[in-house]
């Protein structure tokens, strides 16, 4: 289907076409897959985070810095494991639609959570929850700009990429002074 999505979008009819295409018996894709294209992208998105965390363990990225596992997961993701480009934008365009906006976010969670998980990420304080709220603005704008990156080998995708990390480490930076900057200070009386 993902290859009749490029014409057809992520319709009723792309996923009849790949059916044809697979020589399925008339129903059976109906049959495997009832939610329609919402269905057929959920399961694309959980193979491919499935994919992009085999492919980080294969590459051995637990002997890198932490911000160069995460950069190996965006790229590896969309090398490898997003699909066509223009299956990729009318998927986005679809979930984008506010019936779709749970499965959105589900998809962006569990991708982000996969990357994590393969970059060894153990944490379970808060520091879960805003790595993973962090690693999705950079995943998602990431996956914006490389869908109209013309530049070969996508060098100005992992350009912007590079552009971002960054940007999050100085966050991280600044919030680390804040915090050796407050640890100093005496307590207040109200406080005590």
């Amino acid at each position: 289907m993902a290859a009749e999505a490029s014409f057809d979008g992520w319709t009723r009819t792309a996923l009849a076409a790949g059916a044809r295409r697979l020589e399925l018996q008339q129903g059976e894709a109906d049959r495997l897959f009832p939610g329609g294209p919402v269905q057929v992208l959920t399961h694309l998105s959980q193979r491919a985070d499935f994919r992009t965390v085999e492919d980080m363990e294969k590459e051995g990225v637990g002997a890198l810095k932490i911000r160069d596992r995460i950069k190996g997961a965006v790229r590896i993701r969309l090398e490898r494991h997003a699909g066509e480009r223009e299956a990729v934008r009318r998927a986005l365009a679809l979930l984008s639609l506010p019936f779709n906006a749970g499965v959105a976010l589900k998809l962006l969670y569990k991708t982000v959570d996969a990357m994590w998980y393969a970059a060894g990420d153990t944490s379970t304080d808060f520091n879960f929850y805003t790595k993973r709220a962090t690693l999705a603005g950079v995943y998602s704008s990431t996956l914006l700009y490389w869908l109209n990156d013309r530049s070969t080998g996508a060098e100005a995708t992992w350009a912007f990429l590079d552009r971002r990390i960054d940007d999050v480490m100085k966050i991280e930076k600044l919030k680390s002074q804040v915090r050796s900057w407050t640890e100093g200070q005496p307590k207040s009386a109200s406080r005590k």
